[in-house]
Protein backbone atom coordinates (compact mmCIF):
# COMPACT_ATOMS: atom_id res chain seq x y z
CA UNK A 1 0.00 0.00 0.00
CA UNK A 2 2.73 1.91 0.33
CA UNK A 3 2.77 2.34 -3.47
CA UNK A 4 -0.52 3.63 -3.31
CA UNK A 5 0.10 6.16 -0.97
CA UNK A 6 2.53 7.39 -3.67
CA UNK A 7 -0.05 8.12 -6.29
CA UNK A 8 -1.98 11.36 -6.02
CA UNK A 9 -5.72 11.68 -6.83
CA UNK A 10 -6.47 11.73 -10.47
CA UNK A 11 -6.31 15.99 -11.59
CA UNK A 12 -9.31 16.49 -13.87
CA UNK A 13 -8.33 18.92 -16.86
CA UNK A 14 -10.73 21.89 -16.75
CA UNK A 15 -12.29 21.71 -20.12
CA UNK A 16 -11.78 25.41 -21.41
CA UNK A 17 -12.09 24.80 -24.75
CA UNK A 18 -15.75 24.99 -25.57
CA UNK A 19 -16.39 27.15 -22.99
CA UNK A 20 -13.86 29.42 -24.49
CA UNK A 21 -15.58 28.60 -28.35
CA UNK A 22 -19.20 29.66 -26.33
CA UNK A 23 -17.56 32.85 -25.64
CA UNK A 24 -16.03 33.45 -28.50
CA UNK A 25 -18.85 33.10 -30.77
CA UNK A 26 -21.12 35.32 -27.95
CA UNK A 27 -18.68 37.65 -28.81
CA UNK A 28 -18.75 37.66 -32.42
CA UNK A 29 -22.66 37.37 -32.13
CA UNK A 30 -22.63 40.25 -30.04
CA UNK A 31 -20.22 42.54 -31.91
CA UNK A 32 -22.82 41.27 -35.13
CA UNK A 33 -25.23 42.66 -33.23
CA UNK A 34 -23.42 45.99 -32.57
CA UNK A 35 -22.74 46.75 -35.85
CA UNK A 36 -26.23 46.23 -37.29
CA UNK A 37 -27.32 48.70 -34.42
CA UNK A 38 -24.66 51.43 -35.14
CA UNK A 39 -25.54 50.69 -39.14
CA UNK A 40 -29.19 51.27 -38.09
CA UNK A 41 -28.64 54.34 -36.09
CA UNK A 42 -26.63 56.29 -38.98
CA UNK A 43 -29.30 55.52 -40.80
CA UNK A 44 -31.94 56.70 -38.73
CA UNK A 45 -29.51 59.92 -37.90
CA UNK A 46 -29.21 60.27 -42.06
CA UNK A 47 -33.18 60.05 -42.36
CA UNK A 48 -33.49 62.48 -40.13
CA UNK A 49 -31.22 65.04 -41.22
CA UNK A 50 -32.71 64.47 -44.69
CA UNK A 51 -36.39 65.32 -43.01
CA UNK A 52 -35.07 68.64 -41.46
CA UNK A 53 -33.33 69.71 -44.61
CA UNK A 54 -36.43 68.84 -46.51
CA UNK A 55 -38.75 70.76 -43.94
CA UNK A 56 -36.71 73.92 -44.04
CA UNK A 57 -36.67 73.44 -47.63
CA UNK A 58 -40.75 73.16 -47.25
CA UNK A 59 -40.61 76.32 -44.98
CA UNK A 60 -38.35 78.49 -47.14
CA UNK A 61 -40.32 77.74 -50.17
CA UNK A 62 -43.87 78.46 -48.17
CA UNK A 63 -42.35 81.58 -47.38
CA UNK A 64 -41.32 82.42 -50.66
CA UNK A 65 -44.58 81.47 -52.54
CA UNK A 66 -46.83 81.37 -49.69
CA UNK A 67 -48.52 84.90 -51.80
CA UNK A 68 -48.11 83.59 -55.48
CA UNK A 69 -51.65 83.03 -55.53
CA UNK A 70 -52.77 86.58 -54.37
CA UNK A 71 -49.69 87.98 -56.65
CA UNK A 72 -51.64 86.21 -59.76
CA UNK A 73 -54.81 87.65 -59.23
CA UNK A 74 -52.80 91.05 -58.45
CA UNK A 75 -51.54 91.19 -61.38
CA UNK A 76 -54.49 91.59 -63.28
CA UNK A 77 -55.12 95.20 -61.47
CA UNK A 78 -51.51 96.07 -61.93
CA UNK A 79 -52.42 95.43 -65.80
CA UNK A 80 -55.67 97.23 -65.53
CA UNK A 81 -53.92 100.62 -64.16
CA UNK A 82 -51.20 100.03 -66.81
CA UNK A 83 -54.10 99.97 -69.82
CA UNK A 84 -55.59 103.00 -67.95
CA UNK A 85 -52.72 104.44 -68.65
CA UNK A 86 -51.96 103.96 -71.94
CA UNK A 87 -55.67 105.01 -73.39
CA UNK A 88 -54.99 108.40 -72.68
CA UNK A 89 -52.76 110.09 -75.65
CA UNK A 90 -49.67 112.17 -74.64
CA UNK A 91 -51.02 115.04 -75.98
CA UNK A 92 -54.00 115.06 -73.86
CA UNK A 93 -52.30 113.96 -71.34
CA UNK A 94 -49.99 117.11 -71.65
CA UNK A 95 -52.93 119.38 -72.47
CA UNK A 96 -54.64 118.10 -69.17
CA UNK A 97 -55.49 120.30 -66.92
CA UNK A 98 -57.32 120.63 -63.24
CA UNK A 99 -59.31 117.43 -61.98
CA UNK A 100 -58.28 115.34 -65.39
CA UNK A 101 -54.39 116.12 -64.57
CA UNK A 102 -54.71 115.31 -60.95
CA UNK A 103 -56.21 111.94 -61.25
CA UNK A 104 -53.88 111.11 -64.07
CA UNK A 105 -51.54 111.84 -62.02
CA UNK A 106 -52.92 109.93 -58.86
CA UNK A 107 -53.21 106.76 -61.27
CA UNK A 108 -49.45 106.88 -62.17
CA UNK A 109 -48.82 107.35 -58.33
CA UNK A 110 -51.00 104.22 -57.85
CA UNK A 111 -49.90 102.04 -60.62
CA UNK A 112 -45.91 103.12 -59.57
CA UNK A 113 -46.60 102.19 -55.71
CA UNK A 114 -48.32 98.83 -56.87
CA UNK A 115 -45.80 97.83 -58.75
CA UNK A 116 -42.91 98.68 -55.61
CA UNK A 117 -45.28 96.49 -53.66
CA UNK A 118 -44.97 94.14 -55.33
CA UNK A 119 -41.14 94.38 -56.07
CA UNK A 120 -41.62 94.46 -52.18
CA UNK A 121 -43.04 91.03 -51.86
CA UNK A 122 -40.36 89.11 -54.34
CA UNK A 123 -42.90 89.84 -57.83
CA UNK A 124 -40.90 90.82 -60.43
CA UNK A 125 -41.63 92.31 -64.04
CA UNK A 126 -40.76 90.21 -66.77
CA UNK A 127 -39.86 93.14 -69.73
CA UNK A 128 -37.92 91.56 -71.78
CA UNK A 129 -37.65 93.94 -74.79
CA UNK A 130 -34.44 93.36 -76.58
CA UNK A 131 -33.20 90.28 -74.80
CA UNK A 132 -32.78 86.76 -76.32
CA UNK A 133 -35.76 85.06 -76.46
CA UNK A 134 -36.20 82.10 -73.52
CA UNK A 135 -39.16 80.22 -73.68
CA UNK A 136 -38.80 79.45 -69.36
CA UNK A 137 -40.09 83.37 -69.24
CA UNK A 138 -41.35 84.22 -72.63
CA UNK A 139 -44.37 83.18 -74.48
CA UNK A 140 -43.61 84.05 -78.40
CA UNK A 141 -47.11 85.09 -80.27
CA UNK A 142 -45.28 86.03 -83.45
CA UNK A 143 -42.47 86.28 -85.29
CA UNK A 144 -41.25 89.65 -86.85
CA UNK A 145 -39.31 89.66 -90.19
CA UNK A 146 -36.06 91.70 -89.84
CA UNK A 147 -33.09 91.73 -91.10
CA UNK A 148 -31.26 94.16 -89.14
CA UNK A 149 -31.90 92.47 -85.72
CA UNK A 150 -30.61 89.01 -85.00
CA UNK A 151 -33.18 86.31 -85.25
CA UNK A 152 -34.38 85.10 -81.71
CA UNK A 153 -34.60 88.28 -80.02
CA UNK A 154 -37.32 89.89 -78.20
CA UNK A 155 -38.61 92.92 -80.50
CA UNK A 156 -42.28 93.40 -79.22
CA UNK A 157 -43.76 93.16 -75.94
CA UNK A 158 -47.10 92.55 -75.92
CA UNK A 159 -47.83 91.84 -72.50
CA UNK A 160 -45.58 92.40 -70.12
CA UNK A 161 -44.88 88.64 -67.86
CA UNK A 162 -44.17 88.00 -64.05
CA UNK A 163 -42.43 86.06 -61.69
CA UNK A 164 -42.06 85.40 -58.07
CA UNK A 165 -38.52 83.86 -57.14
CA UNK A 166 -37.65 81.07 -59.78
CA UNK A 167 -41.48 80.62 -60.63
CA UNK A 168 -43.22 81.87 -63.25
CA UNK A 169 -46.50 83.70 -62.48
CA UNK A 170 -47.48 84.78 -66.33
CA UNK A 171 -44.51 84.53 -68.96
CA UNK A 172 -44.34 87.52 -70.99
CA UNK A 173 -46.15 87.33 -74.53
CA UNK A 174 -43.69 88.89 -77.24
CA UNK A 175 -42.66 88.83 -80.50
CA UNK A 176 -39.82 87.25 -81.75
CA UNK A 177 -37.05 88.59 -84.76
CA UNK A 178 -36.73 85.86 -88.09
CA UNK A 179 -34.54 86.16 -90.56
CA UNK A 180 -31.25 87.82 -89.41
CA UNK A 181 -27.87 86.53 -88.34
CA UNK A 182 -28.49 84.43 -85.64
CA UNK A 183 -27.81 85.67 -81.77
CA UNK A 184 -24.36 85.21 -80.50
CA UNK A 185 -23.80 83.07 -77.67
CA UNK A 186 -24.28 84.55 -74.33
CA UNK A 187 -21.40 85.08 -72.54
CA UNK A 188 -20.11 82.31 -70.07
CA UNK A 189 -18.71 83.20 -66.76
CA UNK A 190 -15.60 81.36 -64.57
CA UNK A 191 -17.92 78.96 -63.46
CA UNK A 192 -19.67 78.15 -66.55
CA UNK A 193 -22.90 80.32 -65.57
CA UNK A 194 -24.78 82.36 -68.08
CA UNK A 195 -23.97 85.67 -67.77
CA UNK A 196 -26.59 86.65 -70.27
CA UNK A 197 -29.04 90.06 -69.48
CA UNK A 198 -31.29 89.00 -66.25
CA UNK A 199 -34.82 89.04 -66.13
Amino acid sequence: MAEDDKLEPAQTVPETAPVEAEQTDEKAALQKQLADMRDRYLRAAAETENVRKRAEREVADSRSYAIANFARDAIAVADNLNRALETIAPDARAAAEGTLKSLLEGVELTEREFQKTLKKHGVRKLDPAGEKFDPNFHQAMFEVPDQNVPAGLVVQVVQTGYAIGDRVLRPALVGVSKGGSKMPPAPVGKNGEDVGQAN
